[in-house]
């Protein structure tokens, strides 16, 4: 232990032992100037030195135009146009050798160097003749069974009918759907909880067919839009149209409420028919 401790000494003392640096005029031998050192210090302002050597030479390439002649280290800039500028040259040999056949044949019909060929047309059309007879054209079993199954599809899909319905349609309000569309319970509509006093906006362009007061359902708007498409809104606290007039998608027309016998709480009961028929809001309209 002593002997680490006068160890530990001597290394203590050879680091703070301190020096005079001194600078003399040759000729004279005058002192110019002197520094105070010791071996601590010349440690320290070396590393010192180093450290911000290194960190502003890493600034000067990291942050200057020189880093471009570093491998590695080339600009977005000169990447992109060097990639366009081989796309071009890949373009231009394209043309290039577009162009040397196109002068390559006028060369040949210049210097009477074309064959002619002689083949016979009703040939060709003999043998187009026998290749086709031997295609079979008429639809397999397989085929037409496809066919009347999307034929069946199609006999009662709204989408499909003479008139399609080319509209697009707007949420009319945003809110979970408290109780769904169900043709076996004859609920032909959707009932969408929201916050009371929320905007009711009209699904498509249209004309207001009612707008008025029913026991039921309360303060009630029905909207009739083109594709003979009629939209239904109930429960509603008031009316922002009158019937008659016309509206446009988006536009409010009636304010969320919770009026009539037939309501649970602040919501809006929401109907979309068709010709006559009821549809399902939700496979065209998302109200989350």
């Amino acid at each position: 232990m002593a002997k680490k401790q006068k160890r530990s000494k001597n290394i203590k003392r050879k680091l703070l032992h301190k020096y005079r640096l001194v600078v003399l005029n040759e000729a004279t031998f005058e002192e110019r100037f002197s520094f105070k050192l010791n071996r601590l210090n010349v440690f320290v302002f070396s590393s010192v030195f180093a450290v911000i050597l290194i960190v502003l030479t890493t600034i000067l390439i990291a942050f200057t135009p020189l880093r471009e002649y570093i491998p590695g280290y080339s600009s977005t800039a000169l990447k992109k146009q060097a990639v366009n500028l081989t796309f071009k040259t890949d373009s231009l040999e394209q043309e290039l050798q577009v162009n040397e056949q196109y002068l390559a044949s006028i060369k040949k019909v210049l210097t009477g160097d074309v064959k002619s060929v002689d083949f016979n047309k009703d040939s060709i059309l003999e043998a187009v003749q026998i290749e086709m007879e031997g295609v079979d054209l008429s639809p397999s079993k397989q085929d037409s069974i496809l066919r009347e199954k999307v034929s069946q599809e199609d006999k009662y899909n709204l989408l499909t009918a003479s008139e399609q319905l080319n509209v697009v349609l707007f949420a009319p309000v945003k809110g979970s759907i408290s109780e769904p569309y169900n043709l076996e319970k004859k609920h032909f509509a959707v009932d969408i909880v929201t916050t009371k006093d929320s905007p009711v906006k009209a699904t498509a362009d249209g004309t207001v067919l009612f707008a008025g007061w029913t026991a039921d359902t309360g303060n009630v708007i029905i909207l009739r839009h083109n594709n003979n498409l009629i939209s239904i809104y109930k429960h509603n606290a008031s009316l922002n149209k009158e019937q008659g007039e016309l509206v446009t998608a988006g536009e409010v027309i009636a304010i969320v409420g919770n009026t009539g016998e037939y309501t649970t709480g602040p919501h809006l009961h929401f109907e979309l028919w068709s010709d006559g028929y009821p549809i399902n809001p939700t496979q065209f309209i998302d109200f989350d």
